[in-house]
């Protein structure tokens, strides 16, 4: 599925216009990308959340050359799904 699939699911399913529903979602994922870029965390109850973890740097290895090469620190997203979700999927 991709976001015109879930667009067009959405509008069907709250029988609203595709056009509405494309605003609600873009809505939704500013508000939790900047929630996450605040360090939140982003909870659905049901559904899952979303939280920001530091990966530390590390030492890598070039799959090609075999050097070792230097990973960066970064942020990364988490998601971890709710249990209705897990219920869902299983």
């Amino acid at each position: 599925m991709n976001k015109t699939d879930l667009i067009n699911g959405m509008a069907e399913n709250a029988g609203i216009t595709k056009a509405a529903a494309k605003k609600a979602l873009d809505s939704l994922l500013i508000d939790i990308e900047g929630a996450l870029q605040k360090g939140n965390r982003v909870s659905l109850v049901g559904f899952g959340s979303w939280s920001v973890s530091r990966r530390a740097a590390r030492d890598g290895r070039n799959p090609q050359t075999g050097k070792t090469i230097k990973i960066k620190a970064k942020n990364v997203v988490k998601f971890k799904a709710g249990s209705d979700l897990s219920n869902a999927v299983n």
